[in-house]
């Protein structure tokens, strides 16, 4: 009940703003915001494209994260940090800005194709925005096809029992965007067991060492954690992490 006269109350506040709006102040610029008949025989269609607009801005996060390289960047980098031993260091903000700039660089031709075969003809009137968005569409489905695994997009046709497609512009990307999610998994979670490894073995070597001089009660990590550090600098790892990434999109 409660619930119900929140909500009741918050469309009675919505409807009064709009009014007083109307009533006392001049319209807002370049907005228009229009609710049932607009009074010419069709339906208003401006508070729809606001509803669409909302919709895609709250899903952009998901494209940002599935339909990129940006899945496969900061798990590697998140490895690294947690095979250092380092907690917060560097920063989640760190992290994730240089995932996203990472992503940028690495996504800049598909961008750049997307802009030239769809956006720029768009804004032009040259096409339709139905055409703008299958334009659209395929430079990324070219990126997304090159870094699937097929036992991964087999999985998702077969369940869906699709037809083998021709080509990759007919998968849809319903099929396409979760197959290439896990295969970024698959292959994020192999870097990082690869950057694991010598981190593991300076490890074991101190926790062998203090074994054996009777230092029992000092925890290893504390001696192991100066060593990964000094190590990781001087053979300049953040340029080896950074260059390995970008490396494996160039397969």
């Amino acid at each position: 009940m409660k619930k119900k006269l929140i909500l009741v109350c918050l469309l009675l506040g919505i409807v009064s703003l709009f009014s007083i709006t109307a009533a006392f102040a001049d319209p807002i610029p370049n907005i228009d915001i229009q609710i049932g008949d607009s009074g010419a025989g069709k339906p208003a269609t401006s508070s729809l494209s606001i509803i669409l607009l909302i919709t895609v801005i709250s899903i952009a996060p998901a494209i940002l994260v599935l339909m990129t390289s940006f899945t496969r960047i900061v798990i590697v980098l998140g490895f690294v940090r947690t095979s250092l031993g380092t907690q917060q260091m560097p920063p989640n903000q760190v992290l994730v800005g240089l995932a996203l700039f990472l992503t940028l660089f690495v996504m800049s031709p598909t961008l750049s194709s997307m802009n030239d075969v769809a956006l720029q003809p768009y804004l032009k009137g040259d096409i339709t925005q139905t055409e703008a968005l299958t334009k659209a569409s395929e430079p990324i489905k070219k990126f997304m096809f090159s870094h699937t695994r097929e036992k991964d997009l087999l999985l998702f046709m077969n369940y869906t029992k699709m037809e083998k497609p021709a080509t990759y512009n007919d998968i849809p990307l319903t099929v396409l965007v979760p197959s290439f999610a896990i295969s970024e998994l698959k292959t994020a979670f192999q870097m990082g067991f690869m950057i694991f490894i010598p981190f593991l073995v300076i490890d074991i070597v101190v926790a062998s060492v203090l074994m054996a001089m009777g230092m029992m009660m000092l925890p290893p990590v504390m001696i192991s954690l100066p060593f990964k550090i000094l190590l990781f600098v001087l053979v300049d790892g953040w340029y080896l992490i950074v260059k390995s990434l970008l490396l494996s999109f160039n397969t």
